[in-house]
């Protein structure tokens, strides 16, 4: 099965210089939980994203990769 990834949480903290750490004690969370979720290997949920957002000055859907190129 190929994993999709869906959100660009990894690529979006390295631009904005923050780590996986700095964002799982924002968010009071396992760092092992957001490890997963920038490898896409999980999803967060929407609020979770919306709060991710928030966080990092940005909109929610920047932390999305489109799907309008799929076929």
């Amino acid at each position: 099965m190929n994993k999709r990834a869906i959100n660009r949480l990894k690529v979006v903290l390295a631009e904005r210089s923050k780590t996986n750490k700095w964002l799982a004690e924002q968010l009071n969370k396992n760092e092992t939980t957001v490890s997963r979720w920038c490898t896409n290997e999980v999803q967060p949920s929407l609020d979770t994203l919306v709060e991710i957002g928030k966080l990092l000055g940005i909109d929610v859907k920047d932390l999305l990769n489109s799907t309008l190129d799929e076929k």
